[in-house]
């Protein structure tokens, strides 16, 4: 079977000067950015469908960004494979202090001795809070007098949040880091009246915008404020319902596939199609997809 040391040499020949390929020879970091989230979310789509085969390929796509990314930090002479595999073992290990102690990869607590989830939860924070400031601080190091004014953005509690994210995600850990600081709803109750709240604004926004176009730009800019918010705030409702959103609206999309899928097929059978029906009957059959 081919190795982890052939796939970085293939990587390299892919990016040979003279005999690599014209494609992977265009690419840099940020070209390569939007198939690397598209193989993540194939890798999702996998696990979701409980396919492990496809499972085995997905993983390989992703695992070839990886490669490709420290491909391209070898030829800036910046990183390269070895210094990732490395970075992210230290990183684990720090992190993990409950599983191996004085930070020895090889070492192991003797037997019997055990940590509970707060202790690892209070443990995780102090680890993460460190590595932030440590993070910071070397950013800081590397800070020329022209970008002074950016220092007190990197001081920021939210500053490391990625901001490529999904907005779902980046809105959750947004959300979570706050609340590791105290700026935190103290109740579900709050939360669901903030979602009434963001609601009605929505209502208000409708009520001004009366008889107007909501492609008018300063319309449509308010609209999109104050659904932003209403999202916002349901991200919030679903940390408070221990659900994940992302997961969550993964799975009513799926749902709503199924039902419509449903209304297509029992349409097919009698010879239609949705576009020949009326409102009314796709409504029936959807009331009728909801029970099967």
């Amino acid at each position: 079977m081919y190795s982890i040391e052939d796939l970085t040499y293939l990587m390299s020949r892919l990016r040979d000067p003279v005999t690599g390929c014209p494609w992977d020879l265009k690419q840099t970091y940020k070209t390569i950015v939007s198939h690397t989230l598209e193989e993540a979310y194939e890798v999702a789509d996998t696990i979701n469908r409980n396919d492990k085969f496809d499972l085995k390929d997905e993983l390989g796509d992703l695992l070839f960004q990886v490669i490709f990314y420290s491909q391209l930090g070898k030829e800036d002479k910046a990183f390269q494979f070895e210094d990732v595999v490395d970075n992210v073992v230290r990183k684990l290990i720090r992190r993990h202090p409950h599983v191996f102690p004085d930070g020895d990869l090889h070492a192991s607590f003797p037997e019997g001795t055990s940590f509970g989830d707060e202790d690892v939860k209070r443990q995780w924070e102090q680890i993460k809070a460190e590595e932030r400031a440590l993070k910071q601080a070397q950013q800081e190091a590397q800070v020329s007098e022209n970008d002074a004014p950016f220092v007190a953005d990197r001081d920021s509690l939210l500053a490391d949040v990625p901001t490529n994210l999904p907005a779902l995600n980046r809105a959750e850990k947004l959300q979570k880091r706050a609340s590791q600081h105290g700026f935190d709803w103290e109740n579900i109750e709050d939360v669901l009246l903030k979602v009434e709240e963001e609601l009605a604004e929505i209502r208000a926004e409708l009520k001004i915008a009366k008889d107007k176009d909501l492609r008018d730009p300063d319309v449509n800019a308010r609209m999109k404020d104050e659904l932003g918010d209403l999202l916002f705030c349901s991200v919030n409702l679903a940390r408070f319902l221990k659900v994940n959103a992302d997961e969550s609206l993964r799975s009513t999309n799926d749902k709503f596939l199924r039902r419509f899928q449903y209304i297509e097929s029992a349409l097919a059978a009698r010879g239609s199609r949705v576009d020949d029906e009326s409102l009314e009957e796709l409504d029936r059959l959807w009331v009728e997809a909801k029970s099967v």
